[in-house]
């Protein structure tokens, strides 16, 4: 039974399968434990040049992406979703709250189906946001092109805290940004494969010793290492 089921708005549908329907999401799509659909805007125009776009009233540079495909679009989503199913539709935006490990986890608990706009051009009539967004989503305080990229990486980022997405709960709860009970959100410890000594650098000798609360211990002092050289605003939220 599909666990959570991604329905992405867009442009470019070629785009977002390119990227989710190959490695870990493709496999977890083959599996039954995710479920991603893909909807092209223009499929809901009613011109025979399917326009999507039109200039902004007020003047200003670019195009803006019309109201009435977008809701039809979403409008067509919706009675597909089967009854009694959470939904939840995020927009693709810089202005959005900015995607966290923390925000990835509570979207694959609290919701069913996640409906994902991606905006392009100068961006989308207000009105469509307001009627079809339940919230914004951005990935970093910059603009790209198209919200087509920052909505894969929103479905990555949920798929993999997903039971039987990946093999082993530890791939996710030891990640590269996770949360100590007391220090808050920290970077990922350092690790080290073979050979044990690479160019004159050698793998610390405690993670040879099999001495595994040890090991833990410096896991977790790396962490801390690593999230102060690194991203020292981490802490600073917490402390």
């Amino acid at each position: 039974m599909t666990e959570v089921r991604f329905d992405i708005m867009t442009l470019f549908p070629e785009t977002v399968r390119a990227v989710l329907d190959s490695s870990i999401t493709g496999r977890a799509q083959n599996a039954g434990i995710i479920e991603i659909n893909t909807y092209n805007i223009r499929d809901f125009t009613h011109d025979k040049h399917r326009r999507v776009d039109d200039t902004p009233y007020g003047g200003g540079r670019g195009m803006l992406m019309m109201p009435d495909p977008v809701c039809e679009c979403w409008d067509y989503v919706m009675s597909t979703v089967p009854a009694g199913k959470r939904t939840h539709t995020v927009y693709m935006s810089p202005k959005g709250r900015v995607l966290t490990e923390e925000k990835a986890h509570e979207l694959s608990i609290e919701y069913d189906d996640i409906i994902i706009l991606c905006g392009h051009y100068e961006g989308v009539d207000r009105r469509a946001l307001d009627i079809i967004a339940d919230e914004y989503i951005s990935i970093g305080d910059y603009v790209l092109t198209g919200g087509e990229m920052p909505a894969c990486i929103l479905v990555d980022a949920v798929s993999r805290l997903i039971d039987g997405v990946l093999a082993d709960p530890e791939c996710y709860e030891n990640e590269s940004l996770s949360v100590d009970e007391e220090e808050g959100q920290l970077l990922e410890y350092p690790q080290y494969t073979r050979p044990p000594v690479f160019r004159g650098r050698a793998v610390p000798e405690i993670l040879l010793s099999g001495n595994h609360e040890k090991i833990n211990e410096w896991r977790r002092e790396a962490s801390l290492i690593d999230t102060q050289k690194f991203r020292p605003d981490l802490l600073e939220k917490k402390n």
